[in-house]
């Protein structure tokens, strides 16, 4: 059994309920439909019923659960949610507060599906969210940092993929399973971001992917043969949240920092960081930067043939993911599979 029909039958076990706010996508509807047939999870999808046949013609919508934010009647309920969360912030060109009362949170609710789902995941109407097939991160993620906020003791809202290797695998992945992170979120982290990234990656490594996390702080140098002090210093930096993450997390298989090769081949982990456990055997990649991560997981995706689940959030206090909006209806259903096993 391959990787995702893992994922999809522990998702089934678990018997959560996810909210997807794109009904007005096809391959939302289409992933929604294939969704509830699977028995993978129960849905709740924003939209209506003209809107999910006028872009998916023919798609079965049975067993879903289709909300109309107009004529739901918990939108008053959801928007009282909202103007409490909100309560005391001000808008940053206005300098007024962001809703005036109720009746303003209302109204901006029923405009904005994504903030809609994240409301129904407050409430408890849905354990789990993901949106981002035609929408911004920004966008997606923007609702879960104000409303949803982050877990008990997390300082870091992060992500990872989990790359799962093509039929007939891949030599240095024996596991067929690698995770990638920061590829979406965090543009330029610091030391310490860096080292809760690590540590919250390898956390959903070992819980969610199930594999036994080795954690590669990545470079383009290897124990110290590159610098870039007179540019950006990131050398340092990959050095430094090496040392902040081994603190975090002692029993943590997890070195660096590394060039890629380093990393991942052993015949080069042997050469350029002899001694060390992770170099040659990493599993778990941890990018300094969005560029080098989302460039990364998207060579590997695109020329590698790998299929890149995520980006799946970490930190959040309840589970809301992000799509990539490149998608297709796999990606989809295998994200709020992940979902579903986060609740």
């Amino acid at each position: 059994m391959d990787f995702v029909e893992q994922i999809k039958q522990k998702a089934a076990k678990a018997g959560k309920t996810i909210v997807l706010c794109e009904g007005e996508d096809k391959r939302v509807v289409e992933a929604a439909s294939q969704i509830v047939k699977e028995g993978i999870a129960k849905i709740i999808l924003l939209g209506t019923e003209e809107e999910a046949k006028s872009v998916a013609p023919g798609t079965d919508l049975t067993g879903i659960q289709l909300v109309n934010p107009e004529t739901d009647p918990n939108a008053e309920r959801y928007a009282e949610i909202l103007f409490n969360a909100r309560k005391g912030k001000l808008n940053k060109k206005t300098q007024q507060p962001e809703y005036a009362d109720v009746a303003a949170a209302k109204a901006y609710i029923l405009k904005d599906r994504t903030m809609y789902g994240a409301l129904i995941l407050k409430a408890g109407d849905a354990d789990g969210f993901v949106s981002g097939a035609c929408h911004s991160t920004a966008n997606t993620l923007r609702p879960g940092l104000q409303i949803i906020k982050t877990a008990p003791g997390i300082k870091t809202v992060s992500s990872s993929f989990i790359m799962v290797a093509p039929e007939g695998g891949n030599k240095y992945v024996p596991e067929g399973i690698a995770l990638f992170g920061d590829c979406a979120i965090n543009i330029e982290p610091e030391a310490d971001e860096l080292a809760d990234i690590a540590v919250a990656t390898a956390e959903t490594a070992k819980k969610i992917a199930g594999i036994e996390p080795r954690v590669a702080m990545l470079s383009f140098s290897t124990k110290g043969s590159g610098n870039d002090d007179r540019y950006f210093q990131t050398v340092k930096k990959m050095q430094k949240a090496t040392e902040l993450a081994k603190e975090a997390a002692p029993d943590l298989a997890l070195d660096g920092e590394f060039q890629f090769d380093a990393a991942i081949a052993p015949e080069v982990g042997e050469l350029k960081a002899p001694g060390s456990k992770v170099a040659g055997h990493a599993n778990v990649f941890i990018f300094p930067n969005i560029n080098a991560g989302n460039i990364g997981y998207k060579i590997c995706q695109r020329m590698g043939g790998w299929m890149a689940i995520g980006p799946i959030c970490q930190g959040f206090a309840k589970p809301l993911n992000d799509l990539s909006r490149g998608c297709n209806v796999e990606d989809i259903v295998a994200t709020v599979a992940v979902t579903a096993c986060q609740a």
